[in-house]
């Protein structure tokens, strides 16, 4: 009795507000749906009755897609479950796992770094030396160096010295000192001496790739602790993509210890998931209808009027009268030339040529080596579209700015009153056609599959 009781009470809180070819949808999805189409913002809101028949009729064109098996397809499986899995994925791991990664990556350097020396203070000041430096160049450095040794052997303040005399601008301004440094970080020749060192100790002058370098170690010490390197070490994981990593190996652990597969794992985390979200559960499927409508409407309407010629053809002469033009129009090309004879030239060309076939033609006699002989634009032009066709087609007052290179211009053509065939307007005719493939499709989905929708739960849609 206490299960029934708890049954009546779900179905009553979530109740079915229609039914598409069997399938039962909860008035929680069609609010889901209604609210994100309907949000603050969108400029044509619908009530929820006028929502009602276009979530049926995407709802109807899912159930299409599915009856046509386009969701076994592996390229659709591939990329729902690359969607699915980038909503659940990041749930598997939480602060907990972040920080343990952490602290291993922390572990793991300080060890590196400790077990090798440690960090060490220095300053050191630099006198350069180009790498084939010539003789009389190499004998003034050793001149120069031996002499700043000199001095800070006699008592001369090594910060100061190095302000004056260090050749190494990112150092010299702070008195010759470097951040604490790692091995593998400096010249070998610098480490071994700074590492050679005692702390207050400065080596004599040495020769490195660089130049010739003194060094005063001022200290050493053990790796930084954890709490100051959290933050960096943190940035570090995400720049690098690391929580995949984590991820990944948290789902192979929990795999190992419950004896199922990492697909399996992430299913559980999903339902989990959308038990306690149900808008989870809505955008998760939300992207599988999406994915299926576009597959399905691509190639019922989109697709298909974009290559259906014939069908194209018979709509444009069944609608000619629909597709008039309150000004006259262009159908040709506005050209310029490198040479003058390629004007005539470019016209004769393409004369007695179907006007589809031009680019290509122009392309192949003109443009085919790396010297491009003419620039061109070719399409049918309104008033407004182009300068030069509206000074020469049109007699308007303007002046198509010069290309480089190209100073002999002109346009070759006809000037149509009205459309003359669909390729004149085919962007519209395409248009409307796939408008009108829709409406046909739309109608033989209602008819083929049944739509019962319950009108008194639909009353209580964001009212309850």
């Amino acid at each position: 009795m206490l299960m029934c009781g708890t049954l009546s009470f779900a179905q009553s809180a979530d109740p079915i507000v229609m039914t598409i070819n069997g399938t039962p949808v909860p008035r929680s999805e069609f609010e889901y749906s209604y609210n994100k189409n309907n949000a603050e913002g969108v400029i044509d809101k619908k009530s929820v009755e006028d929502y009602v028949p276009l979530f049926v009729n995407y709802k109807l064109k899912v159930e299409a897609a599915k009856e046509a098996q386009l969701d076994t397809m592996k390229s659709y499986q591939q990329e729902f479950a690359g969607y699915r899995d980038q909503q659940i994925r990041p749930a598997l791991v939480d602060d907990a796992d972040i920080e343990a990664e952490a602290k291993k990556i922390y572990t793991q350097t300080q060890q590196q770094i400790d077990n090798n020396g440690g960090m060490v203070h220095v300053a050191h000041i630099l006198i350069l030396l180009k790498q084939k430096a010539t003789p009389d160049e190499e004998k003034a450095a050793k001149v120069r160096v031996d002499s700043v040794y000199k001095a800070l052997k006699g008592g001369a303040d090594f910060a100061t010295l190095a302000k004056k005399v260090s050749m190494d601008p990112g150092s010299a301004a702070n008195g010759g000192e470097l951040p604490l440094i790692v091995k593998g970080q400096t010249l070998k020749e610098f480490e071994d001496q700074a590492w050679g060192l005692k702390d207050g100790e400065m080596s004599q002058p040495f020769l490195s790739p660089a130049g010739w370098h003194i060094v005063l170690k001022k200290g050493h010490q053990n790796f930084y602790d954890y709490a100051s390197q959290r933050d960096a070490i943190m940035k570090y994981i995400d720049q690098r993509g690391l929580r995949e990593q984590i991820i990944n190996a948290k789902l192979d652990t929990l795999a190992k210890q419950e004896h199922t597969t990492p697909a399996q794992i992430l299913e559980a985390k999903k339902e989990e998931l959308e038990a306690k979200d149900p808008s989870l559960k809505y955008l998760i499927q939300e992207y599988h209808d999406g994915l299926l409508l576009y597959e399905i409407s691509n190639r019922t309407v989109w697709e298909k009027a974009q290559k259906d010629k014939a069908g194209l053809e018979s709509f444009f002469k069944k609608n000619k009268k629909k597709y008039k033009w309150e000004q006259p129009r262009f159908k040709g090309i506005a050209y310029c030339t490198r040479e003058k004879n390629d004007i005539k030239a470019v016209q004769q060309a393409v004369k007695g040529l179907d006007f589809d076939q031009w680019a290509e033609k122009l392309r192949k006699t003109f443009n085919a080596d790396s010297v491009l002989r003419i620039r061109v634009e070719k399409g049918v032009f309104k008033l407004g579209d182009n300068a030069l066709v509206d000074h020469q087609i049109f007699g308007k007052d303007t002046v198509a700015a010069p290309v480089k290179d190209y100073p002999y211009t002109a346009v070759y053509g006809k000037k149509l009153k009205a459309p003359k065939d669909m390729e004149d307007v085919k962007a519209l005719v395409v248009s409307d056609y796939q408008e009108f493939l829709e409406k046909q499709w739309v109608a033989q989905l209602r008819k083929r599959y049944q739509v019962s929708v319950n009108e008194d739960v639909l009353k209580t849609v964001n009212k309850h």
